[in-house]
């Protein structure tokens, strides 16, 4: 183990330990499926908006076998306004898929992990280190932004992950209790080696932080461009998909006419939503959410 892995891991850890947030898919009762969840909910949305949606989705199916049980339907209505339904779908899937191929039970190697709908490379190192405690690297935003500046001492990561990234991560894995330096690093990145304004103050490792010693240079890689929202496809999409959770059964067109006014991007927004499996026409002109169903109780 090198000089830089050993004074890294002792000061990160001993951070945690004193400053990790309370979330309900962490510690002695997070199990594999919470953990599941909780990655599928927490891509590109911030914990305070899961929290609410995440409690009321585990007390209405508190397993895989639960969820497959319900219609798809109910489970993109319950995802609420977390954003990017899809990922409801997909859960549901996954849930089909282990009820079908693992007796109801979460894997626990990667590479079932891989193979389950909607799971790509971070969410099924995610759940098998944080669910099962395995060793793998978890390259979430924050990891990488902490050991892009600690590490590395640039301000900002590529935007992709790249090899030597990766190897990079995996070097830096403790023997033991890998998961918890994984979840440290993410916390750290989330609570103090933030994007914007990082709290270099309450860095336990500023001393040992390479972009520090360096003198904090500016970010000089390829632009960094944020999601437009106002206007988008995604906004009408959004706003379609409210009517429709908020619907006891099928919605007529005009109901969703009336959300946005422009009626070319209004109709490519929901094609775009029948494409994708999150609507479906009910016949008569009239749409429905999938597989069905009645409002669900775990609407928050």
């Amino acid at each position: 183990m090198s000089a830089t892995t050993d004074q890294l891991h002792a000061p990160v850890l001993e951070w945690y330990d004193q400053h990790a947030r309370d979330l309900p898919w962490r510690g002695a009762g997070a199990t594999p499926w919470r953990v599941m969840v909780s990655e599928f909910m927490l891509q590109q949305t911030p914990v305070s908006r899961v929290l609410p949606v995440f409690e009321a989705w585990l007390q209405t199916w508190p397993t895989p076998s639960a969820l497959a049980a319900a219609p798809s339907g109910e489970a993109v209505r319950a995802w609420g306004r977390l954003g990017y339904p899809r990922r409801a779908l997909r859960l549901h899937a996954a849930a089909t898929t282990i009820v079908a191929e693992h007796d109801g039970e979460v894997p626990s190697t990667y590479d079932e992990l891989r193979a389950l709908p909607g799971v790509g490379d971070y969410t099924a190192s995610a759940i098998a280190s944080f669910g099962f405690g395995g060793r793998h690297p978890v390259l979430d935003t924050n990891v990488r932004r902490v050991l892009a500046r600690a590490v590395s001492g640039v301000e900002l990561p590529a935007p992709n992950v790249s090899s030597g990234e990766r190897a990079l991560a995996v070097s830096l894995l403790p023997e033991d209790d890998a998961a918890t330096w994984g979840v440290a690093v993410m916390e750290l990145g989330a609570l103090v080696c933030t994007a914007v304004t990082p709290r270099c103050g309450a860095c336990p490792i500023r001393a040992r932080c390479a972009w520090e010693r360096a003198g904090r240079p500016a970010y000089d890689g390829p632009p960094r461009r944020a999601q437009p929202w106002a206007g988008t496809d995604r906004m009408v999409r959004g706003r379609l998909m409210a009517v429709l959770r908020e619907a006891e059964g099928s919605v007529a067109r005009r109901r969703l006419d009336a959300v946005w006014p422009e009626p070319v991007q209004r109709e490519r927004a929901l094609q775009s939503l029948l494409d994708d499996g999150l609507v479906v026409s009910a016949g008569d002109d009239r749409f429905a959410l999938p597989g069905g169903g009645t409002r669900s109780s775990v609407e928050p």
